[in-house]
């Protein structure tokens, strides 16, 4: 049997640790775009020791923030019209507790709307570098409790106690290591269990909140019967408007109707054994990462230089992440967005030896590629390293220049300066 553990109303639940006065009334956690990365001040920053999917690894923390300092912006100029709003709120909700929801508070809604749903709703800003202790801290926990276990995101685990916990006895022990959670890190989990990695995923949705819900083998083809596809983890929008031109609108649906699936390949018979729960997927006990990228929103900027700037700064923060995860990457990508829509991207293959310089040279040779609608404004970068060649960064190829051993070397000294007192202690010209 597999288990799916999931913290309950995560950010909002790790806030309430340490203020009972957040107990029982709407309380939410709201984001915006961490644009603190490119003021010329210093930050205290850390590096998450999270490695599950869909988090951070450069982390700034706004928990000693107020609603005021965080979320409202004392004069905001409209770029199009050049219309002055003074106080306004921005920011989007990211997490919001049992007692918002019951108002229509939901993630991705802005926190001025929220306000709106709710007026007596707390929003408070985030506090990622807490966020990251505690999931670390649950991680150490059920590795004590559970053979072997995969950290899926920040929030959710998998862990398979096959072999290890009879199936009649899985209940009680999911149960009871639910309390220990508690009684330890003082954070609520919901847990599902069932054959297989994603049944027991969908099982925790029925389970929360702070439940526990288990379905065995000869449960699963009633228990998916009515569940509308959205529910299901992996199928997304378009997988979902794919299956309803076929008029499959719920898990029972996909059962039924196994020849769709086929001529639609790997992928197609994947879906549907794993609704079906027949999959039998092991749980992942490491992840090689194959990229690591950066990115930022912002306000609709058309100067260029000040573009270029941005750019030099996440191309730093990049090469530090590439030094602590001690990847050589040979690919460097950048995307850029405007303000109405339009992307543009382009990547670089290199074989030389990766170091910081060489690579805001080449990134930003590709913004000046790119960069083709020079009156439009543009709101967003992305950069991205990829094709990892590993264990290189001491190892030379036949490809590497002289310069590229010597300028290595200082970069590789940069680096340390940085493990030690943080990323932002060297700067270059350039940033400022």
């Amino acid at each position: 049997m597999k288990l799916h553990i999931d913290i309950d109303c995560f950010f909002v639940s790790a806030h309430r640790i340490n203020n009972p006065h957040f107990n029982n009334i709407p309380l939410a956690v709201g984001g915006r775009s961490n644009l603190s990365i490119f003021d010329t001040k210093k930050e205290v920053r850390e590096l998450s020791c999270v490695d599950g999917a869909f988090t951070s690894s450069i982390l700034s923390s706004n928990g000693n923030k107020t609603f005021e300092e965080y979320f409202v912006d004392k004069k905001y100029v409209d770029t199009n019209t050049n219309k002055v709003t003074y106080n306004k709120i921005r920011g989007i909700i990211t997490t919001s507790s049992y007692e918002a929801r019951a108002y229509g508070v939901k993630t991705a809604m802005s926190v001025a709307e929220a306000l709106r749903y709710c007026p007596t709703l707390t929003v408070l800003p985030p506090n990622y570098p807490l966020y990251h202790k505690l999931s670390s801290d649950l991680k150490n926990l059920l590795q004590k409790h559970i053979p072997s276990i995969e950290q899926f995101s920040i929030d959710e685990f998998f862990g398979d106690i096959t072999g290890w916990i009879k199936d009649e006895d899985v209940y009680s022990f999911a149960t009871n290591l639910k309390q220990i959670i508690f009684d330890e890190i003082k954070i609520p989990v919901s847990i599902g269990v069932s054959q297989t990695k994603w049944i027991s995923k969908l099982c925790t949705n029925a389970a929360k909140p702070y439940g526990v819900k288990v379905i065995y083998a000869n449960e699963i083809n009633d228990f998916i019967q009515d569940i509308k596809i959205e529910a299901f983890p992996g199928i997304g929008k378009g997988y979902q408007k794919r299956l309803k031109s076929y008029n499959i609108k719920t898990l029972g649906d996909i059962k039924n109707n196994k020849d769709v699936f086929l001529p639609w390949g790997k992928n197609g018979l994947q879906l549907y054994n794993r609704v079906c729960g027949i999959d039998n997927e092991p749980i992942s006990l490491a992840k090689n990462k194959k990229s690591i990228g950066l990115g930022r929103t912002f306000d609709p900027i058309r100067n260029t230089e000040e573009i270029k700037r941005r750019i030099t700064i996440l191309c730093r923060h990049l090469s530090f992440l590439a030094y602590k995860g001690k990847h050589n990457p040979l690919t460097y990508s950048l995307q850029i967005r405007y303000e109405y829509g339009t992307k543009n991207k382009d990547y670089i293959n290199t074989h030389r030896l990766f170091n910081e310089q060489l690579f805001k040279n080449e990134v930003i040779k590709l913004f000046n590629k790119i960069d083709t609608h020079p009156t439009h404004n543009i709101i967003q970068v992305n950069i991205t390293l990829s094709n990892f060649q590993e264990n290189t960064l001491t190892t030379l190829d036949l490809f590497t220049h002289d310069e590229d051993t010597k300028l290595g070397k200082v970069m590789d000294s940069l680096q340390k300066l940085r493990d030690k007192f943080g990323v932002d202690i060297i700067k270059s010209g350039g940033e400022m």
